[in-house]
């Protein structure tokens, strides 16, 4: 089996270089080692796209990174555009920012062709195609328009909205037809899977048993992954962080305080003004734990082009502001706020620094950096993770201090718990989330989606007409751990 794995974007090993989101970081180790092929964009455009759109291919552990200069005349539509601007804020229900053009949604559709012709270099008769994310959700239809009949899985680590939120979106229709294509459709949460057919029973009058639905491209599997981290992988790489030159002056800088973290691109997924607002309602409620802990926000800028996010950019940093005027002192500041990224090292080593992992979106798929904060504790002296119940990590680390991120006040008070929670408290709570994070790791992850694909071809075989296929029987509950 030759695999071919499908982002947008891709990521390098690179230890002191920031890395470029959860996807790319959750990859990262899971291609390295299984030998697959993972194609994605170069971050650069060309104009004439009738030369070979591959700018470089590169070895990347055992297998290869394959890049793509995408087409200059609709990569702004594709990917600012209806991706970012129509897709990604009703996949996380938010159909107010929606704001997006029919020529977005032909760019999104071309550079969905585009890839798909480009991914012919790789059609071999042994080749399984693995697409990830949203960016994508055609790309599938578009290879078998070419006559690809490989198996071809799709995961989409966002959420899956519910069927009058996704209805927001313009051709939602279209899409999700486009994405029966795919044999294998894999979700974060059960409730994403149950969205998506509920979606399919009552948009398109199809009927899904047991997971398996029929449409005009053949038989596809709807099922749930949750996706995991390199546990101890990154357990010891939070360990030798400890005398990483920026960690140490981190620890140096608190002078016995105490120390929360959050890590997050500024999007208005991840709840960023309602933690600032529970932190500043946490030194009015409590003004004696002024000086004694402060939050480190790590926010890097992303998608700076669309006008939600410059407005929210501008928005976080004037709330940090006034925070910091009403609360700090000469010599403390509540808030730290860093508009950069820093590597997975490093990282690494400010979780294991913090006494407090904040993770409070408002609607995400899974979030990782929930996961890498508990993996990074020193097991003695565990740190206490608050953790929005909205995300899709809360449905397996249910011993974190779970929190609604609208409820300001209920925030700051859970705040305040984590950080006079005793240490045989905060250990078993630890212990548990750890037993959890090891039994689904990133590999088992990759793994169970993969021998999930390779049974689903196996049992119906390649993508054929509805008629030439016999449904799938008896296939249990669709969730792989």
């Amino acid at each position: 089996m030759d695999l071919v794995v499908v982002s947008n974007r891709v990521a390098r090993a690179k230890a002191n270089e920031p890395m470029t989101g959860g996807l790319a970081a959750a990859l990262l180790p899971v291609v390295e080692k299984s030998g697959a092929i993972w194609v994605g964009s170069s971050g650069r455009v060309r104009d004439n796209a009738t030369k070979d759109s591959f700018a470089e291919i590169e070895t990347l552990g055992t297998g290869a990174l394959a890049l793509l200069d995408l087409p200059a005349a609709h990569y702004g539509g594709y990917y600012e555009g209806f991706a970012n601007s129509a897709l990604w804020p009703a996949l996380h229900s938010r159909t107010d920012l929606i704001k997006v053009s029919q020529d977005d949604y032909q760019s999104y559709r071309e550079v969905n062709a585009f890839m798909a012709r480009a991914l012919m270099r790789f059609r071999k008769p042994s080749a399984m195609f693995w697409i990830q994310d949203y960016h994508f959700l055609a790309l599938g239809a578009e290879m078998r328009d070419l006559g690809v009949r490989n198996p071809i899985g799709f995961f989409l680590h966002t959420p899956w909205p519910a069927r009058r939120v996704i209805s927001g979106v313009p051709h939602h229709r279209e899409l999700v037809e486009a994405m029966l294509a795919y044999d294998l459709i894999g979700f974060q949460t059960d409730d994403d899977r149950e969205n998506f057919a509920n979606y399919l029973r009552l948009d398109l009058n199809l009927d899904v048993d047991h997971g398996v639905v029929t449409s005009r491209f053949g038989t596809s599997r709807l099922a749930t992954f949750p996706i995991g981290i390199d546990v101890d992988g990154f357990a010891a790489q939070a360990q030798r962080a400890a005398s990483h030159p920026d960690v140490s002056r981190l620890r140096k800088s608190l002078h016995g305080e105490r120390l929360a973290i959050g890590v997050d691109r500024v999007d208005y997924s991840k709840g960023l003004v309602n933690r600032i607002s529970a932190f500043d309602r946490l030194f009015e409620m409590q003004p004696s734990l002024k000086r004694t802990v402060s939050l480190l926000q790590i926010a890097t800028p992303s998608r700076g082009g669309i006008e939600a996010y410059s407005s929210l950019q501008d928005a976080l940093s004037k709330q940090v502001t006034d925070v910091n005027g009403r609360h700090g002192e000469v010599d403390w500041a509540p808030i730290r706020y860093l508009s950069k990224g820093f590597s997975q090292t490093v990282l690494a080593g400010f979780y294991r620094a913090a006494q407090v992992g904040v993770v409070t979106p408002l609607h995400d798929g899974m979030n990782l950096v929930a996961k890498e904060y508990v993996a990074a504790q020193n097991p003695i002296d565990p740190g206490v993770l608050v953790l929005s119940k909205f995300a899709g990590a809360a449905n397996e680390l249910d011993t974190a201090l779970l929190v609604n991120p609208h409820d300001i006040d209920g925030m700051a008070r859970t705040i305040a718990t984590a950080l006079s929670m005793p240490a045989t408290e905060r250990r078993m709570r630890w212990e548990a989330m750890m037993a959890k994070l090891r039994a689904g790791t990133i590999h088992d992850w990759f793994a169970s989606f993969i021998a999930a694909l390779e049974t689903t071809q196996a049992r119906i075989g390649p993508n054929l007409p509805s008629a030439m296929v016999r449904p799938l029987r008896a296939v249990g509950a669709p969730v792989f751990h």
